[in-house]
């Protein structure tokens, strides 16, 4: 049971990142709709403040190896959710895609969203540019949701916390209702940690959460620091699906928490049979668990997330020339430095990642360039933190002028192109937006649901749920 909070004490919350971000980080982002439904009920007795659930790789995922309909599910969890607030990541412009989209496109998706039952819409831009978050959360505030936006923490000469509290007073500005400081790599340090939220509690004066993976292994303690420093809530997963590149245990925080002014009220038996489903859970997902045994030191000196490294173990075996990667692990940085220092997080950490493979097999540094890092360079993925390098930018786009505008104003309207695509196949709105997002992947989908061929039985799940089968998965 939740203990009630005693004077002086400052109740800190706990968001669940288990059914998103958590297997997203671990398991290549397949848990299937079916192995989240039978222990939602329990889950929704915790008492957090908020589960994490949709946004992020689960769309696309979805889509393109799940053969589920992103938008059901949504719908299967808010039906049992009737107590916690859900929340999705939304990357700005990019919605849940890796690229621009026109602005009809996001308003009508970030209205969807919050029809099908997002509360939270935790909004973030992978170079900060808040001109590619202002669509998002003024429609977010418009359609009713709390705005959570986000400032990407990543450690730079331009990264400092003066930069961090700039880009979160705009936010405030723009409409935002409380602050996130997401470190995607592992490398927000305890000492930093307490400083950056200190003056961003002091300078912004907006509720704040931290969002920290474990990689590096320091992000227990970086959470405890930044709970003592004002910290509103912190991000944790189930024990048997945190660490790793994941987040923290949620176990663990709670056991902390409770012997501080800090207690989040959470009853550690009820986490210990949630973690224990999803140990079971895991176990039909091997061939995608990915998760380390050991902290990964390198984030803390090339700045890489994990997935990347996998990512790059991947490339590198398909080209024979696994022995290169120590040479891309240090690449990374100095074509990082080229493009300006952008964080590395989605799709950013994808257009730096991919070049650096580039320039390594290559022999020479950008004789071959990806089309990304060449619209990077004309300034379509937004505005970089730092001034580019002049000759990598000569080199990739010639003498051509980058845009100076919010990349979106460049874009068409796309919803009406999309009705026409998915009309023969279409059961519900929210298929146009599917379609909008990524044409081909759901075409095909479509196509398969209109012959029967996709899809988790829901009533089978829910017949099994009555009959106490918190156990069963349907076939």
């Amino acid at each position: 049971m939740r203990r009630e909070t005693q004077a002086g004490e400052r109740r800190v919350g706990i968001t669940d990142t288990t059914l998103r971000d958590a297997h997203q980080s671990l398991l290549a982002t397949r848990l299937k709709t079916e192995d989240m439904l039978p222990i939602a009920e329990m889950m929704d007795e915790v008492g957090y403040h908020s589960l994490e659930v949709w946004g992020g790789a689960t769309f696309d995922s979805c889509l393109r190896f799940l053969r589920e309909d992103p938008w059901e599910r949504l719908r299967e969890l808010r039906k049992r959710f009737k107590r916690t607030k859900l929340q999705m990541l939304l990357r700005g412009q990019n919605l849940v895609g890796y690229k621009h989209y026109p602005d009809d496109v996001v308003e009508e998706f970030v209205k969807r969203a919050v029809a099908n039952g997002i509360d939270i819409m935790r909004i973030f831009d992978a170079l900060n540019d808040v001109r590619n978050m202002e669509k998002a959360i003024e429609v977010s505030v418009r359609e009713g949701a709390h705005v959570q936006a986000t400032v990407c923490y990543t450690i730079s000469p331009v990264h400092d916390t003066e930069h961090f509290v700039r880009v979160a007073r705009d936010l405030k500005d723009m409409g935002a209702q409380s602050i996130c400081v997401k470190d995607m790599a592992g490398i927000l340090s305890p000492v930093k940690a307490a400083e950056l939220v200190s003056s961003l509690k002091e300078k912004v004066g907006l509720p704040v959460q931290v969002h920290c993976h474990y990689t590096s292994g320091m992000a227990a303690m970086t959470y405890l620091k930044a709970v003592e420093a004002g910290a509103d809530a912190i991000d944790c997963a189930a024990s048997s699906m945190a660490l790793s590149t994941s987040q923290p245990a949620a176990e663990t925080m709670v056991a902390v928490l409770a012997e501080t002014p800090y207690d989040t009220g959470l009853d550690l038996d009820l986490l210990a049979k949630i973690a224990e489903h999803f140990r079971e859970v895991r176990k039909k997902y091997g061939e995608f668990d990915v998760a380390s045994p050991t902290v990964d030191v390198k984030v803390l000196q090339y700045q890489i997330p994990g997935g990347m490294i996998s990512n790059f173990i991947s490339q590198l075996s398909q080209q024979n020339a696994l022995d290169k990667l120590d040479e891309v692990l240090e690449e990374v940085p100095r074509v990082r430095k080229d493009l300006g220092y952008p964080p590395l997080v989605t799709p950013s950490s994808q257009i730096v990642g991919a070049q650096a493979v580039l320039n390594v097999l290559a022999g020479e540094r950008y004789k071959m360039v990806t089309n990304e890092v060449r619209a990077y360079f004309k300034g379509l993925y937004g505005r970089p933190p730092a001034p580019v390098d002049p000759e990598v930018q000569r080199k990739v786009i010639g003498d051509e002028r980058p845009i100076d505008g919010r990349p979106a104003d460049l874009l068409e309207p796309g919803l009406e192109e999309a009705k026409r695509a998915v009309a023969p196949y279409m059961e519900r709105p929210e298929d146009v937006l599917s379609y909008a997002l990524f044409p081909n992947v759901a075409l095909d989908f479509l196509k398969e649901r209109q012959a029967g061929a996709t899809g988790v039985d829901y009533n089978l799940v829910e017949e099994a749920e009555q009959d106490g089968g918190v156990g069963y998965y349907p076939a």
